[in-house]
């Protein structure tokens, strides 16, 4: 009997809910600010001056560690330290591929083509779906069938709210451009699941300047290549690049990843539900986006699906970072985060099969 996966409550105190709250809110930003930017420049252009800024300020973020690591005779060149330093740079450019370069087009291209804000805000929600069915394969937990209920709903609720786009006399994208945004979500899935597999972690802030650094070149590179890279001179570009840097990467992007190892992926991925209707909102009021009686129930379907997959509170998301639940200290401790079943502490393993729940679990 493999352990169900469900989605609690965001739990941890009062700093982790207030950082969960800034997230929502962090995330639907970067959808509004792809908007404002696209309004003034192509996407390549948008992403380049997001990037390149970033890069800059994070410089220090992976500049000071390593000559910290020099001084102290750490990780020199040809030892283990220093492999296995090359190897967690490289996990991190692959996640900074995925989770911003493919993430980052198709959403800034959906919304280009005329896609509303809420639908792409919408379909990038349903992240969590595709995180729980592919739970089991790959992170040795199992899907219950409230939660695969939970699946078809929130699908019904995207597919209603997509329709309503699709069809709205102002909508005037292409029918094929409500699939770009599937490109993207999945590249963040793969991200996600990435970063859970691998065996150590990278400190959030360190990951972040890789991901930007790595993002900045190729961003750079695709600008060049597509004679895109000067920048417009209305005031209103610079400012769409402000509130990307500053709301959509450091807040969003930023405190994605370390949700991600504060309360797990599952609970993570659970958020993503309340972007929608708060991009829907913003995209209402800033851009007379249109907000029909099918929109709002498509929105409540997605919700109703959050609650669905989220009743199962006792969830288990393949990893053990070794700290008690209520301990609120947001640190991974240097403990093995494991991504499959085998890698779990025997014992745990040995509760898993005779169907009995651990210490933490029996405490929740």
């Amino acid at each position: 009997m493999r352990i169900p996966i469900g989605i609690p409550a965001v739990r941890g105190g009062w700093v982790t809910t207030g950082l969960a709250a800034l997230f929502v809110v962090c995330w639907s930003s970067g959808f509004v600010g792809a908007k404002l930017g696209a309004g003034d420049a192509p996407v390549t252009t948008v992403l380049m001056w997001r990037f390149l800024p970033l890069a800059v300020l994070l410089l220090p973020a992976l500049v000071l560690p390593a000559l910290v690591r020099r001084r102290r005779g750490v990780g020199e060149a040809g030892d283990a330290g220093g492999r296995t330093g090359l190897r967690s740079v490289a996990r991190e450019m692959a996640i900074g591929v995925l989770s911003q370069t493919g993430y980052l087009l198709s959403v800034y291209g959906a919304i280009e083509l005329g896609v509303s804000t809420g639908t792409t805000a919408l379909v990038d929600g349903i992240q969590p779906l595709v995180v729980a069915a592919l739970a089991g394969p790959l992170l040795g937990v199992a899907v219950t069938g409230r939660q695969w209920a939970g699946l078809g709903v929130g699908v019904v609720g995207v597919a209603a709210v997509t329709w309503a786009d699709a069809t709205a006399p102002t909508g005037g994208a292409p029918w094929w451009a409500y699939a770009v945004p599937f490109t993207g979500m999945l590249s963040l899935v793969a991200a996600t699941f990435l970063e859970r597999r691998a065996s150590s972690a990278t400190p959030p802030l360190r990951a972040l300047a890789v991901h930007c650094a790595t993002s900045a070149v190729v961003f750079t590179g695709l600008a060049l290549a597509t004679g895109t890279a000067v920048p417009p001179g209305a005031a209103s570009f610079w400012v769409a690049v402000a509130w990307l840097v500053v709301l959509s990467t450091f807040g969003g992007y930023g405190l994605y990843w370390v949700l991600l190892r504060r309360v797990g992926v599952t609970v993570v991925n659970a958020l993503m539900f309340l972007v929608p209707a708060v991009t829907t909102a913003w995209g209402a009021a800033m851009f007379a986006e249109p907000v029909t009686a099918v929109t709002v129930a498509g929105l409540a379907l997605a919700l109703g699906a959050c609650v669905l997959v989220g009743r199962d509170g006792d969830h288990d998301d393949g990893r053990d970072d070794g700290h008690d639940d209520g301990h609120d200290d947001g640190h991974d401790g240097g403990h093995r985060r494991p991504g499959v079943r085998g890698r779990r502490p025997a014992a745990r393993r040995r509760r898993a099969a005779r169907g009995r729940p651990g210490r933490r679990a029996a405490r929740r």
